[in-house]
C-alpha cells in the first residue's frame, strides 16, 4: 500500500532505532552540511564583517587626599565609583569628546559604545571603546579618560582622579571571532539536515508493515500478496 493517510492518530511516536538508521543513511549529507556551513560562516566573518578593535584606559577612583585607613574610606571609594560612572557618561563629557575628535556619533550612540567596568574589589574604572580603526579607538578612550577626569575634579572640587593606564592601539581585532563563527555555522548546518530528516520521518505516514495496518487502520491482516519474481528468481511481498 502506498501513501495511505490516517488523520485520527493524535500521538506521534518516533522509533529511535529507525531514526538512527535514517541519520546514518544521511551521514554524508550531514557531513557536507557541516563543512559547507562552517566554511560559509567562516568566510563571511573573514571577508564581509568589519573587524573591531578594542582599547582600554583605567582610572583610579580615590585621590591622594583620601586615605584607606578606615572602613568609612573604603565605603566612600565604592560610592565614588558609582558616581564616577554616571559623570563619565554625562552629556558634557561625551559631547566634549565628540567635538575634540570630530566624531560622527551623537551623544546617545557614543554613550552606547562606551563600556565602563569596575573590577571586583577595586576602585579602578576601566573605560573601553571598540572601533574599526585601532588608533581611533585608543584616541577616543584616552580623550574620554582625560575629559572625564577634568570634569569630575571640577564638579566635585577635588584633585582630578588619576589615569592609571592609557589605552593603546590594539594589533588584533576582538571581533569577529572567525573560528567561533565557523564552528557555529558548521553545527547549524549539521543541525538543519538532522532536523529535516527527523521531520520527514515523523510526517511520513506511509503504511509499510503489517503492524502499521493493525496500529493505524485498526484492522487485521488476512493475507499477503507476494511481489512479482524478478529475473534472479527471488520474490518479495506486497
Amino acid at each position: 500500500m502506498g501513501n495511505t493517510q490516517y488523520e485520527d492518530n493524535d500521538e506521534i511516536e518516533i522509533d529511535l532505532l529507525e531514526l538512527f538508521f535514517e541519520l546514518k543513511k544521511k551521514f554524508l549529507l550531514i557531513l557536507l552540511a557541516f563543512v559547507v556551513g562552517g566554511a560559509a560562516f567562516g568566510l563571511y566573518s573573514k571577508l564581509i564583517l568589519v573587524p573591531k578593535y578594542s582599547s582600554t584606559a583605567m582610572m583610579y577612583v580615590l585621590s591622594k587626599e583620601t586615605t584607606l585607613t578606615s572602613l568609612a574610606d573604603l565605603q566612600i571609594g565604592s560610592q565614588l565609583t558609582q558616581d564616577y560612572k554616571v559623570m563619565i557618561t554625562s552629556r558634557p563629557v561625551l559631547q566634549q569628546v565628540i567635538t575634540d575628535l570630530n566624531l560622527e556619533y551623537d551623544y546617545e550612540e557614543f554613550k552606547e559604545k562606551l563600556v565602563i567596568d569596575n573590577p571586583k574589589d577595586t576602585r579602578i574604572l576601566a573605560l573601553s571603546i571598540e572601533d574599526a580603526d585601532p588608533n581611533l579607538a585608543a584616541d577616543i578612550v584616552n580623550t574620554v579618560a582625560k575629559r572625564s577626569s577634568e570634569y569630575i575634579g571640577e564638579i566635585m572640587e577635588m584633585i582630578p582622579p588619576k589615569i592609571v593606564e592609557e589605552g593603546i592601539a590594539a594589533e588584533l581585532p576582538v571581533t569577529p571571532n572567525v573560528m567561533k563563527n565557523a564552528v557555529i555555522g558548521a553545527a547549524l548546518g549539521a543541525f538543519l539536515v538532522c532536523a529535516f530528516v527527523v521531520v520527514k520521518l515523523i510526517t511520513n505516514d506511509t503504511i509499510k508493515t503489517e503492524e502499521d495496518v493493525e496500529k493505524y487502520l485498526k484492522i487485521s491482516t488476512l493475507a499477503e500478496v507476494p511481489a512479482k519474481r524478478n529475473s534472479s528468481g527471488k520474490g518479495g511481498k506486497r
